[in-house]
């Protein structure tokens, strides 16, 4: 069966990968060993480009790093979105009153480009079946676009502990991924590109 697969980077990192030994995943690894019937045509990767920050001067350095490990999958796609930055007030944690200035910043554009990518995909007839990495509620409207409207079988890799219940409702099937698919699913420590020869992180 024809599979494109569809990554959420970022409810990948802070559903299953974040904190843990098994940052340097291998996405086509971890396709491989949870649809092994499947052929999976493409993979498309949705990020943003994350900001150094003080007490976090290497996180860019590091996302580059695993975007360029992820740039060594001959069928794997990276596709941007960005990420917003504001002050706003929020309240102080009981027992504590008040409020306090502080910077949030949210990802914007990767679940309208999953959306927009998977719809016309479907519409292209370029899968048989689109896996969707996500447990993002907000991606229904689409999953069931191109499984009711367009007859394509979806099903979902669950990167948290709990998949979503209207999303398990929808897709033909719900696979959660488990820490041994991860710890089998890595990149070799020392990988090279065009550029020459470079490493997983020291910290991760």
């Amino acid at each position: 069966m024809k599979t494109n697969i569809y990554v959420d980077g970022f409810n990948l990192y802070y559903g299953a990968l974040k904190g843990t030994p098994y940052r340097w995943l291998d996405i086509a690894k971890l396709c491989a060993i949870m649809l092994p019937r499947d052929q999976i045509v493409e993979i498309k990767y949705f990020t943003a480009l994350v900001s150094p920050r003080p007490s976090n001067p290497d996180q860019a350095t590091r996302q580059q790093t695993y975007l360029r490990a992820l740039q060594t999958i001959p069928n794997l796609r990276i596709i941007y979105g960005h990420f917003l930055s504001h002050e706003i007030m929020m309240p102080l944690a009981p027992p504590k009153s008040g409020y306090a200035k502080v910077i949030k910043t949210e990802e914007k554009g990767s679940d309208v480009n999953i959306a927009v990518h998977l719809v016309s995909d479907a519409y292209k007839n370029a899968f048989d079946a689109a896996v969707v990495l996500s447990n993002d509620s907000d991606l229904l409207p689409p999953i069931k676009f191109v499984k009711e409207d367009l007859g394509k079988l979806v099903g979902i890799l669950n990167p948290q502990k709990h998949p979503s219940a209207v999303l398990t409702a929808t897709a033909h099937f719900v696979k959660n991924i488990r820490p041994t698919v991860l710890a089998n699913s890595q990149f070799r420590p020392s990988l090279q590109d065009a550029k020459g020869i470079f490493t997983k992180p020291i910290s991760w």
